[in-house]
């Protein structure tokens, strides 16, 4: 059996994020974790609300994510759920995104945790904060959408 066919997709999916922010770029990075924590990622036990990624010496660390313990595992090999997790990308990489957050209001969110083969992947988006005038929009965009396709819908059944 190869990774592929193991490949659970989308573990940990941030709604939150699109409603607080507007994303303008995303990025693929790497997670560096511990064998508790993988094992808990793999059972879908993370939470990203209220997380972020900041650059600390040239390196990529996510901050408040939440990957609950591995009950399987004692209690001594167990992780501390909310511990900075340093993220893997290119020095390249980093350093354009250390310039966009340089930028006024601009910050990075993760948006999800899925797996790629074998390994675990975060996808992180540099966003701007949205007012909350943006927000109402949205959810009038989102309301008039749902009611133009409920029309359609019984149109289509007539």
């Amino acid at each position: 059996m190869s990774g592929k066919d193991q490949n659970p997709g989308v573990v940990a999916d941030n709604r939150k994020a699109h409603h607080d922010y507007a994303i303008e770029e995303t990025y693929e990075a790497g997670i560096v974790l511990t064998g508790s924590e993988i094992k808990s990622v793999r059972a879908g036990r993370v939470n990203l609300r209220g997380s972020y990624a900041r650059i600390f010496k040239d390196e990529l660390y996510l901050y408040d994510s939440h990957i609950s313990p591995y009950e399987q595992s004692g209690t001594y090999f167990n992780h501390e759920p909310t511990r900075p997790r340093k993220l893997l990308m290119h020095r390249r990489e980093i350093s354009r995104l250390d310039g966009l957050v340089r930028q006024k209001g601009l910050t990075i969110v993760p948006l999800k945790i899925y797996f790629k083969g074998r390994r675990a992947k975060l996808e992180l988006g540099v966003a701007r904060g949205k007012k909350n005038y943006d927000k109402r929009e949205d959810i009038a965009k989102r309301d008039a959408q749902r009611d133009i396709e409920r029309v359609m819908k019984s149109r289509n059944r007539d």
